[in-house]
């Protein structure tokens, strides 16, 4: 086991195995993945399910035979692995901490270091559903492993709250099995994963969903027995008078994702309060310098090929920074969101970097809007791209290329605005 790398990828999902793969291809000599998990593959291993790889390979794969490609090629271009490994600590001088059962506590020194952490779901307690504490409420995440990997159906009867990807899949999933969905909750006015989800999981199998409303209570001694369902306002607020019991043994959470960073934080990495991961540039580098960071522990993906992408992206960087060292100079400009923005990646950019192709920068929108609209950036009142979307979704991320042609105007801006307004 060596003590010295090149570069050091924390987590082996789809953006890790592709910044260690990207890593390697631009130069980087020793390149290790650290994975906690017994084999590579990251939550792709249970996601069974086909729509990954249309943009990378421009073919519908289920999540395994995505990974396998990256886990094959990893191997092929001389990537290490330390699996079944926990990772304790990350220092700002890149120096890790980790254990596992095979070596005992390893401390390993990496000249570039790539955060892949992922991301992991939010809980009962952290979205504070009142009621009983009986067994069978479980985040739809668990629930997709059970079935897809472990072999264990988690039960019968169905409600699933919230509309994320994963509970939209898995009310197909449970119900390909044989379980009866009884409903999907939403609190918010609007879907919160794609359409094409709820298109194909839920409506193809007539399974409704309920916008604006949530779970006031839980009920049941030892199993769950039913959930008390109600309306909210505006301002999440019960609406007398809406209350319905549904009768129900599991309760599936599929209300957020919260990136993995308590190793990004205890390296002093700057967290963006918006999005819960780094600030990071368009290179993927944190405020740390030679720390990089990439994947679901950034932002929240809606796709699997993003999340490749920004790997590909951090990796190529970190092995330039080991080979070119810091660049203490280079001016970078600010990216801030602008109307109907909620937050924006990368947080900076280095318009030097244009000279080498097209950077994108990518959004989610705060409302929804059911009509055309322009994706724009500003310099100011100056407008220096702008493209057309058919409407605009919090669920679905919004992506705005800016183009080599536009460096020197980039260059002359202060900071870049971006916003999206209807046509």
């Amino acid at each position: 086991m060596k003590e010295h790398y090149d570069v050091v990828v924390i987590g082996s999902g789809p953006g890790g195995l592709a910044a260690a793969i990207s890593a390697k291809k631009n130069g980087a000599q020793d390149v290790l993945i650290i994975e906690r998990d017994i084999e590579p593959g990251g939550i792709l291993l249970q996601c069974i399910h086909n729509g990954f790889g249309v943009e990378v390979f421009k073919q519908d794969l289920p999540g395994p035979s995505y990974a396998q490609r990256f886990i094959n090629e990893a191997y092929q271009v001389g990537v290490d692995f330390l699996l079944d490994t926990m990772v304790l600590e990350i220092t700002r001088d890149h120096r890790i901490t980790a254990t596992s059962k095979r070596y005992g506590f390893l401390t390993i020194k990496a000249k570039a270091v790539v955060l892949s952490m992922g991301c992991r779901e939010r809980t009962r307690a952290q979205v504070r559903l009142p009621g009983t504490r009986p067994a069978g409420v479980y985040t739809a995440g668990t629930a997709q492993r059970w079935v897809n990997v472990e072999g264990y159906m988690p039960g019968k009867n169905f409600v699933i709250l919230g509309s994320g990807d994963i509970g939209m899949i898995m009310a197909r999933r449970l119900t390909f099995e044989g379980a009866k969905v009884e409903r999907v909750l939403e609190v918010m006015p609007y879907l919160s994963g794609l359409t094409r989800n709820y298109v194909q999981c839920l409506m193809d199998f007539d399974i409704e969903l309920q916008l604006k409303h949530t779970v006031k209570n839980i009920i049941g001694k030892n199993r769950v027995e039913a959930i008390e369902a109600v309306a909210v306002d505006d301002k999440w607020n019960y609406i007398p008078g809406t209350e319905e019991i549904i009768p129900c043994d599991t309760l599936l959470l599929s209300v957020g994702l919260i990136p993995e960073n308590e190793l990004s934080r205890q390296a002093g990495v700057l967290i963006d309060p918006v999005t819960a991961g780094p600030f990071v540039d368009d290179g993927f580098q944190t405020n740390i310098p030679g720390i990089f960071s990439a994947g679901n522990v950034v932002h929240v993906y809606d796709l699997v090929d993003w999340v490749t992408e920004a790997g590909l992206i951090a990796g190529r960087s970190a092995a330039q920074l080991v080979q070119n060292g810091p660049q203490p100079n280079a001016k970078t400009i600010p990216v801030k969101a602008g109307e109907n923005v909620r937050y924006v990646v990368p947080h900076t950019i280095n318009p030097d970097h244009l000279a080498d192709g097209e950077i994108r920068i990518q959004m989610r929108v705060r409302q929804p809007i059911e009509a055309p609209v322009w994706v724009e950036v500003r310099s100011g009142e100056k407008l220096l791209h702008r493209k057309g979307e058919p409407y605009a979704r919090p669920g679905e991320m919004v992506t705005i290329p800016l183009k080599p042609a536009l460096m020197d105007e980039v260059k002359a801006a202060g900071e870049l605005t971006v916003a999206i307004v209807k046509r």
